[in-house]
């Protein structure tokens, strides 16, 4: 499959993923009282389980192996999974605290500026091609 294919699978998931976090988040942000960063520490895992399904049955379904979901899914929460932890979490305290945006804007801004990075590992590490061996 071509990159540019790929590229508006991976941001059709991410959009959905997108929703499951931001509302995921303003739940969670309730019913945690306010308390914004574990909610989007939450959220976020959400949104990865739900991203990794879809993008193993849709984006990367050409690299899906039966015998590899269990470490495509610690590949995916160790490339995407950190980068989007690590940067929700150092981003939203700037957005939310300094910069006075709204909680979900904040979120939302957050989400976007790791997703091409999140692409690039999604593609090349999470569910690289896999390499089948030739028989000789």
């Amino acid at each position: 499959m071509n990159p540019f294919t790929r590229g508006w699978k991976f941001n059709l998931v991410g959009a959905m993923g997108m929703v499951v976090q931001l509302v995921s988040l303003a739940l969670l942000d309730r019913w945690t009282g306010g308390h914004y960063l574990c909610a989007t520490a939450a959220a976020i895992e959400l949104a990865l389980l739900h991203n990794f399904v879809w993008h193993l049955l849709y984006t990367w379904r050409d690299r899906h192996d039966n015998s590899a979901i269990l470490s495509q899914m610690v590949r995916f929460h160790l490339s995407n999974g950190l980068v989007s932890m690590l940067g929700n979490l150092a981003l939203m305290p700037l957005l939310v605290h300094e910069a006075r945006v709204p909680l979900s804007v904040s979120n939302s801004i957050a989400i976007l500026c790791c997703s091409l990075v999140n692409f690039c590992l999604g593609n090349n590490w999470a569910f690289a091609a896999r390499e089948h061996a030739t028989r000789g």
